[in-house]
């Protein structure tokens, strides 16, 4: 077989390749010939059909399987001979089929190839490091949150204030016309959430059951409807209810409501404390690798592949059409609603050259995941499920789901190996300011 590499522009390469004549004949003569065994002909017992009858009649059809399938394995051994690392699906052109049964093919196929790059010496790189731990306030904190959760309303006759819930009719007007979606009856709201609006709120504080009145606001110019962005509104409002808020003791009753049958709120506080510092380690852990795989990213100029970029866009909006999917109770977004690529162009890209990245450091560095911290990372999974080891059982089966987890465990490898050599310095954080970063990180992402 001969190959030879035609063109070669940036990441762009389109080989030639030959296949010797031999070597489609013998795979066309070997087709035919089990063809033979089953081919059904009028004039002739199945299996007893004349050769040259069956060449006659199949060999124009065999012989474009053949070369459909050798030019498909051909292609893996022709790469492979110019020493070629292929990025993606390859676009293939058939140059020559001869027309008789004795002569060669040449086809052509055009394809991008990964990028050689050296990796920055991250020796170089700075990084910041969170550190937290969980202080008694913040346990009481959420003690305080969990209270306010179990928060229940109860009727009361007097004027609504800031922390009532009121039940209220309304409707919107713009310009003196209503608007879509700006009217609902004997809808819930608590004074103070700045659940609507600014103005809404206030300007209800003060009423009671019964009352009517119309108030004039001003929607936000950053509002998500662009018609309403910027625009005065006025709003007629009645109240029907004002209830008032009723907060949980932090009784026995609390304290079993979370499962905690004997120790009382110190038992409690032990649970959510446990629970807490798990949160914050992982919270934690998942920001500093995102700042290595951050600097990592700014330090690190790479070509990227067209063909990855579009795989991975195409991955990008299929996570997108599922999650949309789970949302509406498996209901898939409308027919013709439009994902176009530049939603997730920019994620792509980064995706794509982050991968490039770990990579080489992977194979430079020679990194591996650690058995141990693999099964670690599995158990830790496991936990969550009422039979531990039959989870523990079907990941070790399922090669799929054990490359997902070694592949998150090379990533930490990788990042403790960039922390060892990069210029790290400790970042002292609350557990808050840890949960409000980690959220916002995921909100970018």
């Amino acid at each position: 077989m001969q190959v030879t590499v035609e063109s070669s522009e940036g990441l762009q390469r389109t080989i030639s390749v030959s296949v010797p004549a031999e070597r489609v004949d013998s795979a066309v003569d070997q087709r035919l010939q089990n063809l033979r065994k089953t081919a059904k002909i009028n004039g002739f017992r199945p299996g007893k059909v004349p050769m040259p009858v069956v060449r006659k009649r199949f060999s124009g059809q065999v012989r474009q399987e053949v070369i459909g399938e050798l030019i498909q394995t051909t292609y893996q051994e022709a790469v492979q001979q110019v020493n070629l690392r292929p990025a993606g699906w390859p676009s293939v052109e058939p140059v020559e089929s001869a027309g008789d049964e004795s002569g060669q093919f040449s086809y052509k196929a055009s394809f991008e190839v990964y990028p050689e790059f050296t990796v920055a010496p991250v020796g170089e790189l700075a990084l910041d490091r969170p550190t937290s731990d969980v202080q008694d306030s913040d346990v009481d904190d959420m003690i305080e949150t969990l209270q306010k959760q179990r928060t229940t309303y109860e009727p009361v006759e007097r004027a609504s204030a800031d922390g009532d819930q009121v039940m209220i009719d309304f409707t919107g007007y713009v310009d003196g016309e209503a608007f879509e979606g700006g009217s609902a009856e004997n809808a819930p709201l608590v004074l103070g959430s700045s659940t609507m609006i600014e103005g809404f709120e206030t300007n209800i504080a003060g009423m009671g059951a019964g009352e009517e009145k119309r108030i004039n606001v001003t929607f936000p110019e950053d509002y998500h409807n662009a018609e309403l962005a910027g625009k005065a509104a006025e709003f007629d409002i009645k109240v029907n209810e004002v209830r008032e808020a009723e907060v949980p003791e932090l009784d026995d009753e609390f304290v079993k409501a979370f499962g905690v049958e004997e120790g009382g709120l110190d038992a409690l506080k032990t649970d959510i404390r446990s629970n807490m510092e798990r949160e914050l380690r992982g919270s934690v852990e998942q920001l500093v690798k995102q700042n290595v795989m951050d600097g990592l990213l700014e330090q690190n100029e790479v070509e990227l592949p067209k063909a990855l970029v579009t795989e991975e866009v195409g991955r990008l909006r299929e996570q997108l059409i599922t999650r949309m999917t789970e949302h509406m109770g498996g209901q898939k977004p409308p027919e013709g609603t439009a994902f176009p690529d530049e939603m997730f162009s920019e994620e792509a890209e980064r995706r794509v050259k982050l991968g490039l990245v770990i990579a080489e450091i992977v194979k430079t560095a020679e990194l591996k995941p650690d058995p141990d911290a693999v099964r670690a990372r599995v158990e830790e999974l496991a936990s969550a499920y009422e039979d531990p080891n039959q989870v523990v059982d079907y990941y070790y089966s399922n090669p799929q789901l054990l490359q997902s987890v070694e592949g998150v465990v090379l990533e930490q490898v990788v990042t403790d190996w960039v922390l060892d050599q990069a210029k790290v310095a400790d970042e002292p954080m609350t557990f808050k300011e840890v949960m409000e970063r980690r959220q916002q990180s995921r909100g970018g992402a």
